[in-house]
């Protein structure tokens, strides 16, 4: 199975688990997800009120300089983990 694949099916797989992650899994899940399918984060911090939106971008920044086949592969690895910690 290539990377892609692999890293679609988890994407599709982590949405399934029966317990809901936490919001740091969750946000750590986030920020590796659209590293890997955009990249370097391409859009402006949003502002100290919308806090859901500062959050994900924080996530989504701290990845920033990974390449989208490590951000993939870290991906796997945590929805790895969230799968068999939660179930599926």
């Amino acid at each position: 199975m290539t990377l892609q694949k692999e890293f679609a099916q988890y994407a599709d797989d982590v949405k399934k688990v029966k317990t809901r992650p936490t919001d740091q899994e969750l946000l750590d899940l986030y920020g590796l997800y659209k590293q890997a399918v955009v990249g370097d984060i391409n859009i402006d911090k949003p502002g100290m009120t919308d806090l859901k939106g500062k959050a994900k971008w924080d996530a989504w920044n701290s990845r920033k300089g990974m390449s989208k086949d490590d951000a993939m592969t870290a991906y796997i690895a945590l929805a790895k983990e969230s799968i068999n910690k939660y179930g599926m």
